[in-house]
């Protein structure tokens, strides 16, 4: 199938963006490696394609005060060689699992957000490290939390008028670990079931931690699972080996998957594997990222030592 006719215009500046964006039936396209296959299957028809390429100001990579800034024409891949994303190790983490690198060199980090497939990567990890995004309109700037963003599966806050300039990811601190993973039925597939955390081990007998489970809702669930890592811990103490945290843990993130998977499962998978994917994932990458926390809390004491 083709895609339905559409205008083309290419502006170069965010006010002519809006301008065009102003009109019935405009959408944005930046990589088109989500938006194109929807227009070939015609779940789209827009009247207008607003080609975004052609903005400077879109395709800028930043390190700032405090994290790193992403403008909505920033490919996936040039995120993923860029020095700068060594300040923020989930996201360089999750980006190699993004399609394939021919994808992720057209693909963009603010367009997979916008698409927001509840089973894609970069939703899940902007909502784990409470990434922020900065979205234009005639009336002037919003910033919405990643958290408040994802409103169902494929859709969310940003209006017709309205254009994600960028978003936002904050820097790791010294005492943070991470983990990342998931299942899908070949390499480059959107996942079955994956997970993103965050574990801040200043205190390593109380940790603080965060997980995001992805492909197994309408959109990704975050829950806080500080309680249940600390209650693993309590037995064997921060040293404890990976793998028999890992087996501690195995209860909590079995709880975890029976809460957080509300899919009815499809031809791909069922809810009760996706549920044991989630189980899996989430024992096995939250003992990582505590252990990746404790050391790096190991070295920066060392440092101040």
């Amino acid at each position: 199938m083709k895609a339905a006719p559409f205008a083309y215009v290419r502006p170069g500046s965010v006010t002519e963006v809006l301008s065009e964006l102003s009109r019935d039936g405009a959408k944005v396209i930046a990589g088109g490696q989500s938006l194109v296959p929807v227009l070939a299957m015609r779940l789209a028809q827009p009247t207008t394609l607003v080609d975004i390429n052609a903005v400077e100001e879109l395709h800028t990579l930043r390190t700032e005060l405090s994290g790193v800034r992403l403008g909505a024409a920033v490919r996936q891949r040039t995120a993923q060689r860029d020095p700068a994303i060594a300040e923020v190790p989930l996201l360089g983490m999750a980006l190699p699992w993004i399609g394939h690198r021919e994808i992720r060199s057209r693909g963009t980090i603010c367009g997979s957000l916008a698409h927001a497939d509840p089973a894609a990567e970069l939703p899940a990890v902007a909502i784990c490290l409470e990434a922020t995004l900065t979205i234009a309109s005639p009336k002037g700037e919003r910033t919405v939390d990643a958290v408040d963003f994802f409103t169902a599966a494929m859709t969310t806050t940003v209006q017709p008028e309205e254009l994600i300039t960028s978003v936002y990811f904050p820097r790791a601190t010294e005492t943070q670990g991470f983990g990342f993973a998931e299942i899908a039925r070949r390499h480059g597939d959107f996942a079955l079931a994956g997970v993103a955390i965050r574990v801040d081990a200043k205190d390593r007998m109380r940790p603080s931690a965060r997980i995001t489970c992805f492909g197994i809702s309408d959109i990704p669930r975050v829950r806080d699972v500080s309680e249940q890592l600390s209650d693993a811990l309590s037995k064997d103490g921060p040293d404890a080996p990976e793998a028999r945290l890992r087996t501690a843990l195995a209860a909590a993130a079995e709880e975890l998957a029976a809460d957080v998977v509300d899919t009815g499962g499809d031809d791909h998978g069922s809810q009760a594997y996706r549920r044991q994917l989630i189980t899996a994932l989430a024992s096995r990458e939250l003992a990582r990222a505590y252990a990746k926390a404790v050391r790096a809390s190991s070295h920066t004491d060392e440092e101040k030592a």
